[in-house]
């Protein structure tokens, strides 16, 4: 049976699944549509919600402000100075409980790996489709995978970008599973991704008043799980959505973004953009890490812009749960050492397994946490 395009789909009125169907067996993504001259956003990307809100901005204040007082926090010398130290952990936790966001400065990764990654994302999303298709599925019990949208075939709208993911920790892929055009990258900045996720996990710590090691020892930070967004230029950013509003499922992650900008976060029901600073790392926290501090630091919503610039690049890094068969039990709910008579925990135990179920059962912008709250 004869593939049909996506703009055959639309003109034959197919029904929306047969229009995801025809955009996925193209392998070619949404950088595919962009190449193939496409001059109006197909109807299986718009997004009636943002239509809503661009409508309604026209009599409304401003719904985005200059980085919008996102906490900055520098890195410089944290070992060396103990007043130092606390300092930073003071911030850090005032970052953690209010924003849930923030963005890290001289954090130890070099800016030239920093940028050798984004060239490395790039390059794999812009080398030939034929090569790219080898690693086109949607298999994640797979390390590496190369696609468009995890939730493209339950998801109420498809969003502009494609996506190669990898699975970086507790087991690292043999470097033949990785695509030449990044390999070297990514094992390289993945390593040095893991070694600042310890000291973040270590400021986290000593922020809720625990031992430096504590979430490092429960393991917060075995799991690093990496993606490689590219959002192509859209022809009518004000009909689709780079990413859905969601939240992250995983304790944390680290993001690596470019200087096109459009990462927004939802702070005090407002969006505030997450401005490019060159050299700066961003951290949101996800959903486990508000389950285990029992709701005092916040997994916080956020989303991507599209924009007719571009592409845009970025890696984000995840700190998560989904780690292998034999942990899948493993429980996780609010630590002990901060719940009390006066402040009860406010979420029941879960285990992996469960809650990487539920992540994975549902569209991104739905919630994770609400089936856990006590």
């Amino acid at each position: 049976m004869a593939e049909i395009s996506l703009e055959e789909a639309e003109r034959c009125n197919y029904n929306r699944q047969n229009q995801l169907k025809a955009f996925d067996e193209t392998k070619s993504g949404v950088k595919g549509l962009v190449d193939s001259g496409l001059s109006k956003v197909p109807k299986i990307f718009i997004n009636q919600q943002l239509k809503l809100e661009r409508n309604n901005i026209q009599k409304q204040e401003p719904l985005t402000s200059i980085n919008g007082g996102i906490p900055i926090i520098d890195l410089t010398r944290l070992d060396e100075d103990p007043d130092l130290r606390r300092g930073i952990v003071e911030t850090v936790g005032e970052a953690c409980e209010k924003w849930g966001f923030f963005q890290v400065i001289n954090h130890g990764i070099p800016v030239t790996t920093l940028d050798a990654m984004i060239d490395g994302i790039r390059g794999f999303h812009e080398q030939e489709n034929e090569t790219k298709k080898e690693y086109y599925c949607r298999d994640y019990t797979r390390k590496v995978n190369y696609n468009s949208n995890f939730d493209l075939y339950w998801a109420e709208t498809t969003n502009w970008r494609d996506t190669l993911t990898c699975v970086m920790a507790p087991r690292q892929p043999l470097p033949q599973e990785l695509p030449i055009i990044c390999r070297d990258i990514l094992i390289e900045y993945s390593n040095e991704v893991m070694k600042l996720g310890q000291t973040l996990l270590g400021l986290m710590s000593e922020a809720l008043g625990l031992k430096r090691g504590y979430m490092e020892e429960i393991g917060c930070g075995e799991g690093l799980f990496m993606v490689g967004h590219y959002y192509p230029p859209c022809p009518e950013p004000e009909l689709t959505l780079g990413t859905s509003s969601h939240t992250d499922s995983g304790f944390f992650t680290v993001l690596l973004q470019d200087q096109i900008g459009g990462l927004q976060v939802l702070h005090q029901n407002q969006w505030l953009d997450v401005d490019f600073i060159h050299g700066a790392l961003v951290l949101n926290l996800g959903d486990m890490m508000q389950l285990i501090s029992n709701d005092k630091f916040k997994s916080v919503h956020h989303r991507v812009l599209t924009n007719k610039r571009g592409p845009r690049i970025s890696i984000a890094s995840f700190f998560r749960t989904h780690l292998p068969p034999e942990n899948a039990s493993r429980l996780y709910g609010p630590i002990k050492e901060l719940v009390s008579e006066e402040n009860p925990p406010l979420f029941r135990e879960t285990t992996i397994k469960d809650f990487v179920s539920s992540y994975y059962s549902k569209a991104l912008d739905s919630s994770t946490l609400q089936y856990l709250r006590l």
